[in-house]
C-alpha cells in the first residue's frame, strides 16, 4: 500500500430505473471525487440503476410490473455504459468501485467493478449470495471472483451488504492481505424500527467490525432514499411506513477501527473524504492477525473453491475409430 491513500465514499440517491442519468450521475460524482484529492472513490450497492427496493414492499406477483424495466437498465460488464465509466476514471486518474446490477443474457447479478485509474477493468465480481428476497431478482456469483486485487493504491477488494455478516467469506479476503476494503450497502431505510438487523446501528457496525477483524481500511458507501425513491416505490401509506426516506450511512473506517470522515446526516447527499496512512495496518497486525500470528491452522482452516462455475461445459470431441479397409473379394 502506499504511504497515504486519500479516498471517497459516496452517499447518494440512485437515478431510479434510468441507466442512462445514473452514468452521467457517476460521472460527476467520480469527477467531483477526483477534485477533492481523492485515487479511489467507491460506490453504493447496485447504485446503477438503483436498489430494487419494491421486493421488500409487496408481493412477487406485484414486483413483476418493475422486473422489464429494471432488466433493461441493468448494466453489462462490457458495453457501452461501462466504456463511459472507464473513460471517467482514466480522465480524472482515479481508482473506481462501483456496484451495479449486472445483465447478463436473461439473468441479473449483484455486481461490483473495479476500475483503474488508467480505464483499466481490473474485475468484475458478483455477489455469492442475494439476501432473502433479493434472490427473486439476482442470481449467485461463483468462488472465482472473491479476490483482492494488487493496485497502484494498494491490495484492494470489495463485498457488497451482508456479505459482511458471512464469517468465511470475510475470511477468504482477510488472507488475501486486503489492505483498502469496499463494503458496499443500499440505503438503511427500509422497516425502520421493526427490523434492527436491517438498520444503522447493526450494519455500520458490520463494517466497522471487519476493518478491525481483517486490519484493512474499511470505505464504506451507502445510498440514501429521497422523494424520487418514495415516489418511485411507495404507492400506499403501508409503504411509505416500510421505506423512509434518508438511510445514509457512509462510513470511512481505519483499521484498528478509528473513524476517519465525518458522517453526513443520513438524508444528505454528499461524499466521505479520508486519508489512510499505510502504518495504522502495522500496529493493528501487531495486536492481533487471524489469518496470521493470531490464527490456529492445526484446529480451524477454511476451504475455498475460487473454481468458476459455468452454466454449460463442453465435452472434448470424441476420437473416432479408423475407418477399417477390408481387401476385395476375389
Amino acid at each position: 500500500m502506499q504511504e497515504t491513500v486519500r479516498v471517497a465514499a459516496v452517499q447518494a440517491e440512485s437515478a431510479w430505473l434510468d441507466l442512462a442519468a445514473g452514468i452521467e450521475k457517476v460521472v460527476g460524482l467520480i469527477g467531483e471525487a477526483a477534485a477533492g484529492g481523492a485515487r479511489l472513490v467507491a460506490f453504493p450497492e447496485t447504485f446503477l440503476p438503483g436498489y430494487p427496493w419494491w421486493i421488500w414492499l409487496d408481493s412477487p406477483a406485484a414486483g413483476m410490473a418493475f422486473v422489464p424495466r429494471y432488466a433493461a437498465n441493468s448494466m453489462t460488464r462490457d458495453g457501452a455504459e461501462m466504456d463511459r465509466i472507464r473513460r471517467a476514471a482514466a480522465e480524472h486518474r482515479i481508482h473506481v468501485v462501483v456496484g451495479f446490477s449486472e445483465r447478463s443474457g436473461g439473468s441479473l447479478y449483484m455486481a461490483q467493478a473495479f476500475i483503474a485509474d488508467t480505464g483499466e477493468l481490473i474485475s468484475v465480481r458478483r455477489k455469492l449470495k442475494p439476501t432473502h428476497v433479493e434472490r427473486s431478482v439476482f442470481g449467485e456469483g461463483d468462488g472465482s471472483d472473491l479476490q483482492v486485487h494488487e493496485t497502484a493504491l494498494g491490495r484492494l477488494g470489495a463485498l457488497n451488504c451482508w456479505e459482511h455478516l458471512q464469517p468465511l467469506t470475510k475470511y477468504a479476503m482477510y488472507s488475501q492481505g486486503e489492505e483498502i476494503h469496499v463494503a458496499a450497502w443500499p440505503s438503511f431505510s427500509v422497516y425502520r424500527g421493526a427490523a434492527q438487523a436491517l438498520g444503522p446501528e447493526v450494519n455500520t457496525a458490520a463494517s466497522l467490525m471487519y476493518a478491525v477483524e481483517g486490519q484493512t481500511f474499511v470505505v464504506a458507501p451507502c445510498a440514501v432514499i429521497g422523494q424520487a425513491g418514495i415516489e418511485q416505490f411507495c404507492d400506499t401509506d403501508l409503504k411509505r411506513q416500510l421505506l423512509q426516506p434518508g438511510g445514509g450511512f457512509a462510513r470511512i473506517y481505519g483499521p484498528e477501527g478509528s473513524p476517519l470522515a465525518e458522517p453526513l446526516p443520513e438524508t444528505e447527499e454528499g461524499i466521505l473524504y479520508a486519508d489512510l496512512h499505510r502504518d495504522l495496518i502495522a500496529i493493528a497486525k501487531s495486536a492481533a492477525d487471524p489469518v496470521g500470528h493470531y490464527s490456529r491452522p492445526d484446529v480451524l482452516r477454511l476451504l475455498v473453491n475460487r473454481n468458476p462455475a459455468p452454466a454449460v461445459v463442453e465435452a472434448p470431441a470424441e476420437e473416432q475409430p479408423a475407418a477399417v479397409e477390408f481387401a476385395p473379394i476375389a
